[in-house]
């Protein structure tokens, strides 16, 4: 019974949400596959094309704050429709945009309307499922909804063949409200945990836990869909020199590291937890990894450009390290609210590292209809500097208690010559003068 139990949750919770982050994900990878299409259709330029990709972002993170109270007042259920009609609505709008104001609020109607899409999984995971399963169901969520950047390439790339890609957004509209009906009629009602007194926004902001990890989670996280959501595709052309197909191809090898990432994040959570290790060491060692992949990237590492780049998409499934640690650090009833406030800063630096790459791109002028190697090693470099500051500042509480535990050590113990050399004294010096006493008998 528990077993039909179990897997009754999964197909009525479980899945509909996951359906419903695979279509965020498709919508946030897409515009690295059409860049060239609306581009050339629409008269776009660089920046008016890095602002179009991570306005999604900029809404998006703008959202989340909202999107986690509604959820931990009104249930994932509900949310998650409403706003899947919404993305719906935009999707349609993108289909038939000719200009750039109308594709820049179409794309906008999108990012709120999927702003809850993994906030509300995550939700509803903690809802009705065991929390010693949470970090593991969090993976399979993250990876199944990765398969939407999968989508966004070779098998999209086959569909755009025949048809334009207005024509794939209107399909596109139709599957998302497809799935919002699923959710508000499949998915089974289940009151939130009411907030206590306690369980406030405050109490995430003001949480030195929260602040330690956030920017380090948030500067690799974001990056990483920043590259890989638009800026991979260009850097693959123009410094690369890769031909179409070879672009598709290995922006769907891509995507497949991307789905294994986030299983292979969760099982390695799910795992560690239960010997008593924090989710925090995991992050640390993906971000390092990750500040070498871009450094590889920029300074032109004799190594084939897939791995560097299978790193960057690997990196952009580790929120599965980041609301593993996040639950940890709060109850439940502020799950909503914890996991919308990490959102507001991975989407919002997804958006200014690539808008801001976009300006900076736009500084080179294009040679052959490329840019040169030198504008994206300055755009890159720029966004790795802030990850490894902000490595410095998670790091610092491990670097003070490393440089206690050495000072601790006789070894390393600071020598004063006060305690080696003796000094010097007189034979008068020595003399140890006794007080008298008149019953001392000598």
């Amino acid at each position: 019974m528990q077993i039909l139990i179990a897997w009754c949750r999964i197909a009525c919770v479980f899945l509909p949400f996951a359906a419903g982050y695979y279509l965020s994900y498709l919508f946030r990878t897409i515009n690295a596959l059409i860049a060239s299409q609306l581009s050339s259709d629409t008269g776009l330029g660089t920046a008016d094309l890095g602002l179009l990709t991570s306005v999604y972002f900029l809404v998006f993170a703008a959202a989340q704050i909202p999107v986690g109270i509604l959820l931990d007042r009104f249930g994932p259920r509900r949310v998650q429709s409403v706003l899947l009609l919404l993305a719906a609505v935009g999707a349609a709008l993108f289909a038939v945009s000719t200009g750039f104001l109308s594709l820049l609020i179409a794309r906008a109607m999108i990012g709120v309307g999927v702003a809850a899409a993994l906030t509300a999984g995550l939700k509803s995971i903690i809802l009705w499922f065991p929390r010693e399963r949470v970090a593991l169901l969090n993976g399979y969520m993250v990876m199944l909804g990765s398969l939407g950047a999968v989508t966004a390439t070779a098998p999209v790339e086959h569909l755009l063949a025949w048809m334009g890609w207005r024509q794939f957004f209107e399909i596109l509209a139709a599957a998302t409200g497809a799935i919002a009906i699923l959710i508000y009629v499949v998915v089974p009602e289940r009151g939130a945990v009411p907030s206590t007194a306690r369980a406030t926004l405050g109490s995430v902001f003001g949480d030195r836990r929260f602040w330690r990890i956030a920017p380090l989670s948030a500067t690799c996280v974001g990056s990483a869909w920043s590259l890989q959501g638009l800026w991979a595709s260009p850097w693959l052309t123009d410094v690369e020199g890769f031909d179409r197909a070879s672009l598709v191809r290995q922006l769907f090898m891509m995507s497949i590291v991307l789905c294994g990432g986030a299983w292979l994040f969760g099982m390695t959570v799910h795992c560690i937890k239960r010997k008593g290790i924090g989710a925090e060491t995991i992050l640390a060692m993906v971000a390092l990894l990750f500040i070498a992949a871009e450094l590889a990237l920029i300074l032109r590492a004799p190594l084939p450009s897939i791995l560097p780049w299978s790193v960057v998409a690997i990196v952009g499934t580790a929120t599965v390290v980041s609301f593993a640690a996040i639950a940890d650090y709060f109850p439940s009833e502020l799950a909503g609210r914890a996991n919308g406030a990490l959102n507001v800063l991975h989407f919002g630096w997804a958006f200014s590292a690539q808008y801001a790459t976009g300006l900076i791109l736009e500084q080179w002028s294009t040679e052959d209809g490329h840019r040169s190697v030198l504008a994206y090693q300055v755009a890159f470099g720029l966004n790795v500097a802030v990850q490894i500051a902000a490595f410095v500042w998670f790091a610092l509480p491990w670097l003070r208690s490393f440089t206690w535990w050495m000072a601790s050590i006789p070894l390393f113990t600071p020598i004063c010559v006060s305690d080696v050399v003796e000094p010097v004294m007189s034979y008068e010096q020595t003399l140890v003068l006794m007080p008298p006493d008149d019953d001392t008998e000598w």
